[in-house]
């Protein structure tokens, strides 16, 4: 939650900085003072304490103050701990699940339920219309595109995933309204998925990009969903990071499936299980 205040500082406002820079100056204070104390402080009215809570993604002060509280008590934030040439097994597969939890903990407390309802609100007024869903990504990230089609697919919505960036402009130009396109990248920075973003919002498409705060593509989408985490985006393999994507997906494909007809729905996949049956030795 701080990373991700200290990452997106530059991009506020000069007013809501200064409230910005009193969390991040004592944390624990501003998640315990009244709004009156805390706009005094840093000298701006109350609305502005309000509005910086929601630049960062949260509801209100007070939904940013639960989750500030227990960022700075349950003691989450990622300590990085690099692999040497010398490790054994088992540090490399403690070290390796150690940061992965410790990115999850510290997701689970900055998440912005606002925007992942937002999203997936979205998401299904796409499929209740019968319209296009579709997901782009850029290397790793592109798998995961291809995972998040897959697991879409599998709720019988017609959707695609491109990881090609001629691909991904040609299908953002056939978009329109009620139409949906949700970005996947690690920097935030990849110029081919920025370009396609740009495009599918101008034709009306809802855009919903998976990426780090303060980034170029977290102001170019309607929705963004913050995934922040210390590992580099210029990392050759990342880990942490696809992890990370995997899970907000498997989060909005499941607040999706939930709202569906059911009726409509579990008959549907029921019969994908009974057909599958064939395909698996007894």
């Amino acid at each position: 939650m701080l990373d991700r205040i200290t990452a997106s500082l530059s991009s506020l406002a000069p007013a809501e900085q200064r409230v910005g820079k009193l969390v991040l100056l004592d944390p624990r204070s501003f998640a315990s003072l009244p709004v009156t104390e805390l706009a005094a402080r840093a000298h701006v009215s109350k609305p502005t304490v309000v509005r910086f809570c929601r630049s960062m993604g949260y509801d209100g002060l007070s939904d940013f103050k639960l989750k500030l509280a227990g960022t700075v008590s349950e003691g989450v934030p990622f300590i990085h701990r690099s692999v040497d040439l010398d490790d054994k097994v088992n540090d490399v597969l403690v070290k390796v699940i150690d940061n992965n939890v410790a990115a999850f903990l510290k997701y689970r407390n900055d998440a912005s339920t606002a925007a992942i309802e937002k999203a997936a609100g979205a998401l299904l007024n796409t499929c209740v219309l019968g319209k296009r869903i579709e997901f782009f990504g850029a290397g790793n990230s592109g798998i995961v595109a291809q995972d998040a089609q897959h697991k879409f697919f599998r709720l019988g919505v017609s959707t695609v995933a491109y990881s090609d960036g001629h691909m991904q402009v040609m299908s953002a130009s056939m978009m329109g309204p009620g139409d949906c396109v949700v970005v996947i990248s690690n920097s935030g920075r990849t110029r081919d998925l920025m370009d396609a973003t740009d495009i599918a919002r101008k034709h009306g498409a809802t855009t919903i990009c998976i990426t780090s705060s303060g980034s170029p593509l977290a102001s170019a989408a309607h929705i963004h969903l913050a995934a922040d985490h210390p590992e580099g985006y210029d990392r050759y393999s990342p880990m942490t990071s696809r992890l990370l994507h995997l899970t907000i997906i498997d989060i909005l494909a499941t607040l999706v499936a939930l709202r569906m007809d059911g009726a409509q729905l579990l008959p549907r996949l029921r019969d994908m299980r009974t057909n599958l049956r064939s395909k698996r030795y007894a």
